[in-house]
């Protein structure tokens, strides 16, 4: 298992994640791998990848429905070192997940991987879609949650650990 730092002020950081640390990661995920927590399975966790990237491109619609008075305070969590809570809900997802659009896990890869490179060569600057917690972000913002989203996952399903990672905080 890799080790990577976690430190989503880092942009260098940030970026390399996202072009190659993320795809390096996914390889030994296999259809039988099990989640350390949640009820995701590995095609479900990488689509539920390109699925966020989708929202962050435009590809993918949804709503805000956090009054925009509480986005602001809700934005400082983008800035801090907090890695997302295992039992996340996502508000856009309380019905469940998605269909499955793939047979498998090297198709979902291959779409997942599609969509950080447009996420990477044509997201929308400022402001950008919206978030379904943070509403609009811009492509910083948008970068700062899609490493904590990813390395969430990638944590979920033992992937990855923490370079120096605190225990407590995961």
């Amino acid at each position: 298992m890799r080790s990577i730092p976690y430190d989503v002020n880092d942009s260098d950081l940030r970026k390399g994640f996202l072009r190659s640390v993320l795809f390096e990661a996914l390889e030994p995920l296999r259809g039988d791998t099990r989640a350390g927590w949640g009820n995701m399975t590995p095609l479900q966790m990488v689509e539920h990848l390109a699925w966020g990237f989708g929202i962050s491109t435009g590809r993918v619609l949804v709503e805000c429905h956090l009054p925009e008075a509480k986005r602001e305070r809700a934005k400082q969590f983008l800035y801090d070192r907090r890695p997302m809570p295992h039992d996340f809900m996502n508000p856009a997802l309380v019905d469940g997940l998605p269909p499955l659009r793939h047979p498998g896990l090297g198709e979902a890869r291959a779409t997942l991987r599609e969509e950080v490179d447009r996420f990477l060569t044509q997201a929308p600057a400022d402001p950008g879609p919206p978030h379904p917690i943070f509403g609009p972000l811009g492509l910083e913002e948008w970068e700062r949650i899609h490493f904590k989203h990813c390395y969430h996952h990638l944590l979920q399903f033992g992937l990855i650990e923490e370079e120096g990672g605190d225990p407590a905080l995961m």
